[in-house]
């Protein structure tokens, strides 16, 4: 690791471990990677969006010259740049050019406030902050520019766009010579074992847990996704939820471009998505159950999927319905489950029924080690019996950054990353899988979000006549679960509102994903022996008034952004 500035807050891999993990990870940084299958495959697509479309040649030059123009404007090699970015071609582009200046995107979403960019900002001092200029209802760019100003920082604030000024513009009146000479330069200061990207965990606490990936192992999590599905380089592969995610990253862009495939992308939209599919003759896609529910009736589907050759699905169950769909019709149907700390899981091709659509999978690489460990022990569990998940590998962190007490607790004494989701483990044609059972972690997962209860309920909890709050997860069938405030008010306290509570939140800069989206009023929340609120029985409850009423409190998804 050339980067001394982290070398103390990232835990390296053990030594012996590294020795193993060798055999599999690459030897070049990830902006390497890409100009490497520049020079295989110059003239082949890279990407196509809705406006404009990059061959691998396209794609090269273009974040030579914009990751040398981050450099000129004084960026150096190893600072962080937080990114707010829709889906788009110059997200990509984004994306790569820091590679190549070998700058560090920290993974922050459009969504986040100010609630969770300062925190994040702070721990990874961010030098930079990268904005979509045209947002939905929101302006990131003064929003990120107040930022900088009321934090006394030097960040600088890049919009994306192509006016003068912007991201896109930058480096444009370098010489190719100069170019050059800043991106060799760039790579000259780092190594493969670097960090690349800081990816973000939810955790419980609220405050954001920052994840170090680095470059030979980030780019071999996402080849051995791609190994796995037996993707080549005639892949289309459409990515239509967050690309700034784990998953968009290594299960969509970077695995197409590890096998010279073709990134596509696209929006969540049933019409536009169907034409996409077919127009482009897309080849792959990863899709939440929920979304993939929206178009199974659509009477674009039966042309849309005559191109696919496999579908991946992951954060919820498949439905019946959903599964039969796809299958029914040629396109074989996968189950996935990872996380941003590493471990990614995916269904075996040719695996029967039961286990694709159930099951969450088995470890993408022959060198993961995954064990199933009686919750707050390093004790094995039988198979079949329900145990927290623990991983080791040659993609899972050692450890979050320079949080030795919280590395001290979330990983096991020989270095397995506890998880904090419950699994079972199941034995099938000589092999393993296994399938999910619930979280030890008290989050809320919206669409692919891990909302922290504590969190929320921490930030509510300061509310006129507010006795106790705590948050459950409700299911939905779009994105998997919502999160319901359940309240106890003090005796002659007015009702409290779920206007009032988006209100409250919104006046502290909370992001809207964590607004609950449903309340319910208890005379007294139900309590454990030791007097903790007991959880279980509340989500008992909420589910059972569920089933009786359709009058509580929900908030209208529409208005989020």
């Amino acid at each position: 690791m050339k980067l001394t500035q982290w070398q103390d807050d990232v835990e390296p891999f053990d030594e012996a471990d590294a020795a193993r993990y060798r055999e599999v990870w690459g030897s070049a940084t990830i902006g390497q990677e890409l100009a490497a299958q520049a020079t295989r495959t110059p003239d082949a697509l890279a990407l196509i969006g809705p406006d404009r479309s990059l061959t691998y040649r396209e794609l090269d030059d273009e974040t030579d010259r914009i990751g040398a123009g981050l450099l000129d404007a004084g960026l150096r090699p190893g600072a962080a740049v937080m990114l707010q970015l829709d889906n788009d071609v110059a997200t990509v582009v984004a994306w790569y050019a820091l590679m190549k200046a070998a700058l560090i995107p920290v993974c922050t979403l459009s969504a986040h406030r100010g609630n969770e960019i300062r925190q994040i900002a702070a721990q990874t001092h961010a030098a930079g902050h990268i904005v979509q200029l045209r947002h939905r209802s929101f302006d990131l760019l003064a929003f990120a520019r107040s930022l900088a100003e009321q934090d006394g920082s030097q960040r600088l604030v890049f919009p994306l766009d192509d006016a003068p000024g912007s991201l896109m513009t930058a480096g444009a009146d370098l010489s190719p010579e100069r170019v050059r000479e800043l991106v060799d330069a760039a790579q000259a200061q780092i190594d493969p074992d670097d960090v690349a990207v800081f990816q973000l965990s939810g955790g419980t606490t609220g405050v954001p847990k920052v994840i170090p990936r680095q470059h030979q192992e980030y780019w071999y999590n996402a080849l051995a996704w791609a190994q796995r599905l037996g993707w080549e380089s005639d892949v289309r592969v459409l990515h239509i939820v967050p690309l700034v995610h784990n998953a968009g990253i290594v299960c969509a862009l970077h695995a197409a471009h590890a096998v010279g495939g073709a990134f596509v992308i696209g929006r969540p939209d049933p019409d536009d998505m169907l034409d996409v599919m077919t127009r482009l003759e897309i080849t792959d896609m990863l899709i939440p159950p929920g979304l993939a529910a929206g178009i199974v009736a659509h009477p674009g589907l039966d042309a849309a999927t005559r191109s696919l050759r496999r579908i991946t699905m992951g954060g919820s169950e498949i439905s019946d319905a959903v599964f039969e769909a796809f299958e029914s019709r040629g396109v074989p149907v996968l189950n996935m489950f990872g996380m941003g700390e590493g471990l990614c899981m995916v269904s075996p091709l040719g695996a029967p029924r039961s286990v694709r659509q159930h099951g969450i999978g088995t470890p993408l690489s022959r060198l993961d080690e995954v064990r199933v460990l009686r919750l707050g022990e390093e004790v094995e569990v039988d198979d079949g019996v329900v145990g927290e998940l623990c991983a080791r590998g040659p993609y899972t962190i050692r450890g979050y950054l320079a949080a030795p007490e919280r590395n001290a607790v979330a990983f096991t004494s020989d270095g397995f990353y506890r998880t904090g989701d419950l699994v079972a483990r199941h034995q099938w044609d000589g092999g393993v899988y296994y399938t999910f059972e619930g979280r030890a972690k008290d989050l809320v997962n919206r669409g692919g979000e891990k909302i922290s209860a504590a969190e929320v309920e921490g930030l509510v909890i300061g509310l006129p006549g507010l006795r106790r709050a705590a948050l459950v997860a409700v299911p939905d069938e779009r994105l998997g679960e919502r999160g319901c405030l359940c309240v106890e008010l003090e005796p002659t306290a007015p009702e409290l509102t779920l206007d009032q509570i988006r209100r409250h939140l919104d006046d502290r800069e909370v992001a809207k994903f964590k607004w609950p989206e449903r309340l319910e009023h208890f005379d007294s929340l139900p309590t454990t022996p030791s007097a903790k609120i007991d959880k279980v029985r509340l989500s008992v409850l909420v589910a059972e008034r569920s089933a009786t009423s359709t009058t509580s409190h929900t908030a209208n998804a529409t208005t989020r952004s």
